[in-house]
């Protein structure tokens, strides 16, 4: 994820980062609190708490890569430090 210059890898990674961490919640509450028959749910909470937040980040990602890609035909981000304002 860091050493891609476009930005659409770069969201992708981020978004399988995001997803692994879920995995990960996921699979800790149901060690610790006994998979199906446990009362815990505050793995699966933070689980749909990271699913919502990766939706929302590539929501506002997707409008900046379009915004950046209608003004410089190009997806590089390399060129994003012409952005400044």
């Amino acid at each position: 994820m860091l050493t891609k210059r476009n930005a659409i890898g770069i969201l992708i990674g981020v978004e399988l980062v995001l997803n692994a961490a879920a995995v990960n919640f996921v699979a800790f509450n149901h060690y610790v609190w006994g998979g199906a028959d446990g009362h815990g749910i505050g793995g699966l909470v933070f689980a749909m708490f990271i699913i919502v937040l990766a939706a929302a980040e590539a929501a506002i990602a997707l409008a900046i890569i379009l915004n950046f890609y209608n003004n410089f035909s190009s997806v590089d981000v390399e060129r994003a430090d012409q952005m400044k304002g």
